[in-house]
């Protein structure tokens, strides 16, 4: 599932890093459609059981190039925010049905308000507690009562692994890219890791390497509990178990579950 997020889901506090401005063209080959399809019905079902209020209305914060939306549109109508404009018009293109605004999550005032919110991999970019209560704030202001908050995050302190690297190549026409990423922690006493992403890329036989270097994330989990119940939610915490097969094409098939927390508005 989420290290697919590296290419998923370009969610990010601050300004997008290359993946979602010049090499934003590699998303749909990195992570291929097919492979978000049984996973986001599976995180629809939590969260159609978690809420109190039938989901109609979903906001999804850090909507990237629109492949979840594609299965919750069968369910709700969608609107999605992301910081990239080469993201927001692959999801536009997938998804002509949702309604995507380019916007900040620590920031987004809609003036509307929702019965689910959203944020499968967007989370992993919001590495200070500053930033991650500020996009607490806006699912709570968006969110009606009986409504629900979901998010997973990349990493929690609890399961992060020092330099751990995975690999995966896919293929689409002439192009075939093989993507590497080394997740390194420089300062264990902040709430930040690197995640330095590398890409082979190979048109028609011919090798060109791109680098990427991405700043996410690394809180402890009680505390993340702590700002949500702090913004007015309800907190809650999940293992999430992605579909074996997600996990395979990703290169991540040593990691079996995922930290997905909920956030409840009486």
């Amino acid at each position: 599932m989420t290290k697919k997020s590296i290419a998923r889901s370009p969610k990010r506090s601050g300004m997008p890093e290359r993946l979602y401005k010049d090499l934003a063209w590699t998303f749909p080959i990195i992570t291929p459609l097919e492979h978000y399809i049984e996973e986001t019905r599976q995180l629809w079902s939590i969260l159609r059981a978690e809420a109190r209020i039938p989901v109609k209305e979903l906001l999804h914060l850090g909507c990237g190039g629109g492949h979840n939306d594609h299965i919750f549109k069968e369910y709700a109508r969608v609107t999605g925010i992301d910081l990239s404009e080469p993201m927001l018009e692959l999801a536009r293109a997938r998804n002509p049905e949702a309604v995507y605004r380019r916007g900040d999550i620590r920031t987004l005032r809609l003036r509307r308000r929702f019965d689910a919110v959203v944020a499968i991999d967007s989370f992993a970019y919001l590495t200070t507690e500053r930033d991650l209560k500020a996009a607490f704030k806006t699912a709570f202001l968006h969110l009606n009562p009986g409504g629900v908050f979901m998010f997973l995050l990349e990493e929690t302190k609890e399961t992060f692994q020092q330099d751990g690297t995975t690999h995966f190549t896919n293929r689409r026409g002439d192009v075939e890219i093989t993507f590497i990423e080394n997740r390194h922690d420089p300062d264990p006493d902040d709430t930040s890791y690197e995640a330095v992403f590398l890409y082979l890329i190979r048109r028609k036989g011919r090798l060109k390497i791109e680098t990427d270097v991405h700043r996410c994330g690394l809180f402890e989990r009680e505390a993340v509990l702590t700002m949500l119940r702090d913004a007015g939610f309800e907190a809650d915490f999940k293992v999430f178990k992605p579909p074996r097969a997600a996990l395979e094409y990703a290169g991540l098939a040593g990691y079996d579950t995922f930290p997905l927390f909920i956030g409840r508005k009486h």
